[in-house]
């Protein structure tokens, strides 16, 4: 069975049901956020699916699951709003202006919904009913019903600032399907909005009082002292006189630009209406600019910067624009073609959040680098390297799937540790690919391809696959990290760990880096050279939690995990060096056994190495005879480097245990090493030398041969 709940199934005929927890189909109308730390929060308000919060990241490797999320209160889920300077106050409205204040520590909810006074007729509210807290106070609310009411301590108390702002249109006496019904004819009143009621609500950031609310009829009502005297917009110039005020936002920027988002589908119209307004609303134009011409409009927000950068949900996805109206771009990454019937902006984050209906949340982390793209900039420069937010220091949870299979719901969590943004405007190409490219257009022309010629063949085949590298320095300038990157033409992201390299293995992981200042810049290796591409940026690497390890204690930490990497560098290298001889010695004895000659000696010196490299190896990596049967045995230098290293990844620093090892590995290792380096430099080249005196078939490391 599918509803707007999801997807059940039941094996017993309907006794009993189970759900599928791992579609994400939840239908979103609004969604908010709030200011919390670590990670901020999300409430949305669902189709008869309550409203529900959660966390917009987690420090777990499994991601956001299912149990991170609950639900705040019940019903159909409208619009909500989170405290901004509380996180433990959040609201909720479910249909019919519903609306309750719940305690996050709690749990528990008190219904505020205004009441009217002695004597008077119930509040004729929308199905979704707005509410706003103010910019200029957070423990202010307004909320909109056919009246709009004010409450200053967080909904214990209403005043009423408005008369009724609706145009009052009796809906009984309204067309439907082109005639007006009798009363007794069917209608579902109780599940849909009653009429002429308050749709949207907006405060100018920039002079408290000043406020727009807009209607399910049609009217656009500003007030520039608080509610004491409204004027009313009954028209916008090429929008339907009764159009659905869907949102109305006061600009961030110029405190007297109004935007208003209207909607015509209900009477067969789904042309996109956008209109703003840079006189308070006296005057308004369209800003549709290259819109779908059928395309219904939901939501409208403004970049708190670049106060040209705009963001609008859509019927069928997600747009941006980079001039205020003028070119609208579809946004995907992603994201299906799907209603946005609601956008958020998390500023401290520059985190863009979009209420899909049908699809959850999608969250696009850090839209920053949007402030940056020009047509001037994407043209002009060849690579650009955007600014790069704070980042903060965790280690990652081990998560909480376990072996639950994929019926265990997560959604990924952003990328871990610093995420950097660039655009290169032309792909990383050999010669060969510039070349094949150019032929391929010649073809299309119907032109000849003859081949370039031998020696040019030559060069392609030796030349090196191009490469672009972000380079990342602390703030005395070492190189910390260095991070391959894609070499194709367009804007890319990339993350970094938050480790250093590691200085044992190709490829492996170092220790975790210290809080600070670092500097990351691009390098491009093309045909041998390299060369630093755009500017370096500035970034800071901040403690997710305080307290674990002071700023000297991480230095410290560091300064060790640096010596174990040092000599764990030396231990495995070694060993791998260890290992490849003992593959040689291999070799040798079979090319001693195929040998025409008597070399009695060879046979003894070749056995004598190969023994004692194999003593050494045990006490290298161990493969003791009581260790392939899982008896205890001495642990090897190896297995106490490894253990001296175990939390370079941890916020904890090393154990007094894990220091021991180190010291254990150390004096170990110094007591064999000598002995190693004169059976590998010393006599083993002195055999290679005798095996070539004796002209015996070559074998692998050995130098090259004599004539």
């Amino acid at each position: 069975m599918g509803c707007d709940g999801g997807l059940y199934r039941s094996h017993d005929q309907g006794k009993t049901y189970e759900f599928f927890e791992n579609l994400p189909l939840t239908q979103f109308y609004k969604v908010a956020s709030d200011n919390d730390l670590p990670f901020y929060h999300i409430i949305g308000g669902t189709q008869d699916n309550s409203t529900q919060y959660g966390p917009s990241r987690t420090t777990n490797r499994s991601g956001i699951t299912n149990s991170d999320w609950r639900i705040v209160i019940g019903g159909d889920g409208h619009d909500c709003a989170l405290d901004p300077a509380d996180p433990d106050t959040l609201y909720g409205e479910s249909q019919q202006g519903n609306l309750r204040r719940v305690d996050r520590r709690t749990g528990e909810s008190v219904s505020i919904r205004p009441r009217p006074a002695s004597g008077e007729d119930d509040l004729r509210f929308n199905w979704d009913s707005p509410i706003l807290i103010s910019p200029h106070s957070h423990t202010r609310l307004y909320f909109g019903s056919k009246h709009l009411h004010r409450s200053d301590d967080r909904g214990d108390s209403w005043t009423t600032i408005s008369p009724d702002l609706s145009r009052n249109r009796d809906r009984y006496q309204r067309e439907h399907m082109e005639r007006v019904w009798s009363i007794d004819s069917i209608y579902d009143t109780g599940a849909m909005s009653q009429y002429g009621n308050i749709t949207s609500i907006s405060e100018s950031p920039l002079q408290e009082g000043l406020i727009y609310i807009g209607t399910d009829d049609g009217l656009i009502q500003v007030t520039e002292d608080g509610g004491k005297q409204w004027r009313r917009v009954d028209r916008v110039y090429g929008v339907p006189e009764e159009a659905f005020v869907n949102d109305i936002k006061a600009d961030l920027h110029d405190v007297n630009t109004v935007y208003a988002v209207l909607d015509a589908h209900k009477f067969g119209d789904y042309k996109p209406y956008l209109v703003k307004s840079t006189d308070r609303g006296h005057t308004w134009d369209a800003i549709t600019g290259n819109l779908p011409e059928r395309q219904i409009l939901w939501r409208f927000v403004q970049d708190h910067v670049r106060p040209e950068l705009c963001f609008l949900g859509a019927e069928f996805g997600l747009y941006v624009t980079l001039d205020g109206g003028q070119d609208w771009i579809k946004l995907s990454g992603g994201v299906p073609t799907i209603p946005f019937r609601d956008l958020e902006i998390q500023r401290r984050e520059n985190d863009l959040i979009g209420a899909t209906f049908g699809r959850g949340f999608y969250i696009l982390d850090d839209y920053s680098f949007l402030r940056q793209l020009s047509k001037d900039a994407i043209a002009k420069d060849d690579f650009l390297l955007f600014p790069v937010r704070k980042t903060g220091l965790y280690v990652q949870t081990r998560g909480k799937q376990g072996s639950r299979g994929d019926r265990f719901f997560t959604a990924p969590n952003p990328p871990h540790g610093a995420l950097f943004t660039y655009y290169l405007r032309e792909s990383l190409q050999t010669q060969q690919q510039i070349r094949r490219r150019q032929e391929a257009k010649t073809k299309k022309q119907g032109g000849d391809t003859p081949y370039p010629g031998w020696e040019t063949l030559e060069q392609e085949a030796e030349e090196e696959t191009p490469t672009l590298t972000l380079v990342i320095k602390d703030a005395q300038g070492g190189v910390v990290n260095r991070v391959k990157a894609p070499t194709s033409s367009g804007l890319h992201r990339i993350s970094w760990g938050l480790s250093h390299a590691s200085s044992a293995t190709v490829g492996g992981r170092g220790p975790q880096v210290t809080p600070g200042r670092y500097t990351v810049q691009a390098e491009k290796r093309y045909q041998g050279e390299v060369t630093s591409l755009g500017s370096a940026r500035t970034f800071q690497v901040i403690p997710l939690q305080e307290g674990i390890r002071q700023q000297a204690e991480r230095e410290d930490d560091l300064d060790y995990y640096r010596q174990v990497a040092a000599l764990q560098r030396i231990i495995r290298g070694t060993a791998r060096k260890a290992e490849e001889v003992l593959e040689q010695l291999k070799d040798i004895k079979r090319a001693l056994i195929q040998s025409d000659q008597d070399l009695p000696d060879l046979h003894q010196e070749t056995r004598r190495l190969e023994l004692q490299l194999q003593d050494l190896r045990k006490s290298l990596v161990g493969g003791s005879i009581k260790a392939r049967y899982d008896e205890p045995a001495p642990l090897s230098i190896s297995q106490r480097i490894g253990s001296a290293m175990n939390t370079a990844g941890s916020s904890f620093g090393p154990t007094q245990t894990q220091r021991q090892d180190f010291h254990i590995a150390q004096t170990e290792f110094d007591a064999i090493q000598t002995e190693i380096r004169k059976c590998i430099d010393e006599d083993y080249r002195d055999l290679q030398k005798d095996l070539e005196n004796a002209k015996l078939p070559w074998t692998s490391g050995r130098p090259l041969p004599q004539p």
